[in-house]
């Protein structure tokens, strides 16, 4: 979505923040319990199984933290999330998305995403084709202030092309560009994942160019993870993030329970 709509409000205060900080870490590890227990299939990944992450935003002069529980079973992910900074403040989020088999090799991606402060957004993708297979999409939101940590243009189409090698490695090319807004953002994503013995290795390298909150913007990004199944560990450089003035350096790791 566009840069403005995540500037930053009145900062909360230091102790009260780090006190909600406290208390929704507290509540996304009882949910994730929750969840676990009443899923009569607990424990097997492949019915139903819970991720948490934590995540730590590197900006000019003041870091952000994140945390998110997710949920999946079959085609499904449920998400609950609460992120703060001493310049935005504190927002709790959740969302769902899942996939609707068409027919053979044509699924169709809805998602939807709630945010306190009445933000209200979704999206609705097409995918067609397995091995190799095409996508395009199109993401709108009502342009409340919204943390915005998929980091993309929300009022955006989308459009790419992917390749699923037998070996279970992954390629995509992914375009993800502003038609609402006229600010011109596009974020260009060349995405590789590729098995390694026991773990796997996810790299994103990204370009994104258009308007920003401080002007034009050209900049290069990537993304690098490694996942040990159990747990899994990222970084990411992420130059002008969201198209603000902010330059982000992300530190993230997650667990699934």
């Amino acid at each position: 979505m566009e840069g403005s709509a995540n500037r930053p409000r009145p900062a909360a205060r230091g102790r009260r923040a780090a006190g909600k900080w406290r208390v929704a870490v507290a509540l996304l590890l009882v949910a994730g319990g929750a969840l676990a227990a009443d899923d009569p299939a607990a424990g097997d990944p492949a019915a139903g199984i819970c991720k948490l992450t934590l995540g730590d935003y590197r900006y000019d002069g003041f870091d952000g933290q994140d945390a998110n529980l997710r949920y999946r079973r079959g085609d499904t992910d449920a998400w609950l999330g609460f992120y703060r900074d001493r310049q935005f403040g504190s927002q709790a989020r959740t969302g769902i998305d899942t996939s609707w088999a068409l027919a053979d090799g044509v699924a169709l991606l809805p998602s939807l995403q709630l945010a306190q402060g009445g933000f209200v957004g979704g999206s609705l993708n097409l995918q067609v084709g397995e091995r190799w297979y095409g996508i395009a999409g199109l993401g709108r939101t009502n342009l409340k202030p919204y943390v915005n940590l998929n980091f993309d243009p929300n009022d955006a189409v989308t459009i790419g092309v992917g390749h699923q090698a037998g070996n279970g490695a992954t390629y995509s090319i992914t375009l993800i560009a502003d038609d609402r807004l006229h600010t011109g953002q596009r974020d260009l994503h060349l995405f590789g994942q590729w098995p390694v013995h026991d773990f796997r290795i996810s790299t994103d390298v990204l370009h994104k160019s258009g308007r920003g909150d401080s002007g034009a913007v050209r900049a290069w990004g990537a993304t690098v993870t490694v996942d040990f199944w159990t747990w899994f560990v990222r970084v990411a450089r992420d130059p002008k993030q969201n198209f603000s003035a902010q330059d982000a350096l992300r530190l993230v790791t997650g667990v699934r329970i």
